[in-house]
């Protein structure tokens, strides 16, 4: 039987829109592939159980091979010893030329600043530009450290999920289920993201925990948290104990607020109330301790890598008396001379 025009018609038509029908529903398929969370992540409820705390370090390979290392710490020192503007070309392709080749050879630090290249980009300048950002290469190396089992990983790659790119959805129940797992393996990071959804909820207890968690692992920013916390409950003891704490652990931000404390002129904007308290502690201006403070500052605010594990020796709280000061070498931590470790 010979089919009329009108029958090819409808077969034509039909067969087009059942082409178009599989085509969004694999689209759908698709997008729900995309926006599932993976096996083995949990949805971040903020207001259910507090995660568990682990250490990022636990999370890391075990041993370190020192010639990469030291290629990578090379390169990341000559990278901080300037602002990004200041570094010659050459200079920038040879941090760009070690911390690859140590990335190539499995260090994890500098894989994960390979990852910080790509996402920024190396050179600022058309004089020193040498890497341009590449959000596909940076996820690549977060989905490696998430294969790993990496805290750090964890974390930025709910980064790229909350802003979606690299490949990666643009999904916040996603980020945030990242953010948990990270979390729960040690990023201080995500802790203190975490921190800040609770602080939104008025969960204050829970806020708190996961700065404790962050701080417990020498993280400088939750030190810094603590602090301000501590001050605005006029704990001044305890406050002052946080951002010492947080010095050492890199904090810029705590070493400009023990800068102001010693100020003259700040001092006398405090109301009378905080004088006492403060006085009690033996926290007077004090134009040294203010002068060493700032040394600090601005050394943390190039170099953020810096950690200054003999603060107290040189910068005790007072009543201490200030002992001699030769510059700000004399309370950053020495290099181990153990095998290098994460």
């Amino acid at each position: 039987m010979r089919l009329t025009i009108r029958q090819w018609m409808y077969m034509a038509a039909a067969s087009v829109a059942f082409a178009i029908g599989a085509y969004f529903l694999q689209q759908h398929l698709e997008y729900v592939k995309m926006h599932t969370i993976p096996a083995g992540l949990q949805p971040f409820d903020v207001n259910g159980p507090i995660p568990t705390c682990g250490r990022w370090k636990d999370t890391m390979p075990k041993t370190r091979d020192p010639a990469a290392y030291r290629l990578y710490i090379k390169a990341r020192k000559l990278w901080r010893s300037k602002i990004a503007w200041q570094l010659t070309r050459q200079e920038a392709l040879s941090i760009l030329h070690d911390v690859q080749a140590a990335a190539n050879q499995g260090d994890w630090g500098a894989r994960a600043l390979m990852a910080y290249f790509y996402r920024h980009g190396l050179g600022p300048l058309d004089t020193n530009h040498v890497l341009d950002p590449d959000a596909d290469k940076l996820v690549e190396i977060l989905r490696s450290a998430v294969a790993a089992g990496q805290a750090w990983g964890y974390y930025d790659l709910g980064v790229a999920h909350e802003h979606g790119y690299g490949g990666a959805a643009q999904d916040e129940q996603i980020a945030w289920a990242y953010y948990r797992k990270a979390a729960e393996l040690g990023s201080p990071e995500a802790q203190m993201a975490l921190a800040g959804a609770y602080l939104k909820a008025q969960r204050r207890d829970a806020e708190e925990a996961m700065v404790m968690c962050a701080y417990k692992q020498g993280h400088g920013p939750a030190a810094h948290d603590l602090g301000m916390t501590a001050e605005l409950l006029k704990n001044f003891g305890k406050a002052l104990e946080y951002y010492q704490a947080g010095i050492k652990f890199g904090s810029e931000r705590s070493a400009a607020v023990l800068m102001l404390m010693f100020d003259t002129k700040k001092w006398s904007l405090r109301d009378k109330q905080e004088q006492v308290a403060l006085r009690e502690l033996g926290i007077l201006p004090d134009a040294e301790r203010k002068s060493r403070y700032k040394q600090i500052d601005e050394a943390l605010d190039l170099n953020p890598d810096l950690k200054f594990a003999r603060l107290d020796h040189v910068l005790p709280m007072p009543p201490a008396e200030l002992p001699a000061w030769n510059g700000i070498q004399d309370a950053i931590e020495p290099e181990p001379d153990s095998p290098p470790s994460y």
